[in-house]
């Protein structure tokens, strides 16, 4: 499994940065997110949250808490998620056995066209 430092330094790769560029982003030293990327320090929620920002992924990735890097970066998908999730347990339970049920045949469907 992928530490924390693995993460960062993937996707600020992946973004074209150097050590020295996510510094100066971040207002800190190279050496700083050297070590962060050898798990030698964490940095702060709020540092975390920066630094996903910068490197365009969310701290549930960096952290491990999430597989797919893009997963919850959708902003209409984490919107309409918000939006069911105000919602009563009964609407909340409705609209949620409906679309595993779409889920459900749309998956069905790619089964049986590969």
């Amino acid at each position: 499994m992928k530490g924390f430092g693995k993460r960062l330094r993937e996707c600020r790769e992946a973004k074209g940065l150097s050590q020295q560029e996510l510094a100066k982003l971040l207002k800190t030293s190279h050496s700083v997110v050297g070590r962060y990327e050898r798990d030698e320090m964490m940095p702060s929620i709020e540092v975390a949250a920066n630094m996903a920002k910068m490197v365009d992924t969310t701290v549930a990735y960096l952290l491990g808490e999430a597989t797919d890097n893009s997963l919850l970066k959708d902003q209409v998908m984490l919107k309409r998620l918000h939006d069911i999730n105000s919602l009563s347990e009964q609407d909340k339970n409705h609209i949620l056995y409906a679309l595993d049920g779409l889920l459900r045949d749309a998956k069905a469907r790619k089964a049986y066209a590969s």
